[in-house]
């Protein structure tokens, strides 16, 4: 668990970097403000929960057996794909019916964080540090 989390947060930061530069350098004078900002919201939010999922990784070397850390780590990374992925594409292509699947990856996002808490309230850290 702990090495496939550290890699799939791995890969995200360099796609969230890749995908950063490619918006204010490329995309900047191709898209509406609208769009642009649109297309940047999704870069945050990638960054963001890909260090939450580096996060994740981390605890596990430590927890390796925890069933809310694995459960919030893939939920992070669906999180990551629908969430910030319909934020990318409906930027570029447009398509508007795009944005009824954002919240859908919100949902997920809530969900990692609700495990993360979950994780955090059945566990004793006193002994563990």
């Amino acid at each position: 668990m702990t090495k496939l989390f550290i890699l799939f947060a791995s890969i995200n930061g360099f796609i969230a970097v890749s995908l950063g530069a490619f918006g204010a350098h490329m995309l900047r004078d191709k898209l509406s403000p609208e769009l642009l900002n649109t297309f940047q919201t999704g870069v945050q939010y990638h960054f963001v929960h890909t260090l939450a999922l580096f996060g994740v990784g981390l605890l596990s070397i430590h927890y390796p057996t925890s069933a809310p850390l694995k459960y919030s780590g893939y939920l992070f990374l669906i999180g990551i794909i629908l969430f910030s992925g319909s934020l990318y594409v409906l930027s570029i292509s447009g398509t508007r019916w795009l944005g009824a699947i954002t919240p859908l990856g919100g949902l997920f996002f809530l969900a990692a964080w609700a495990s993360l808490i979950w994780f955090a309230a059945s566990q004793q850290f006193a002994n563990q540090v």
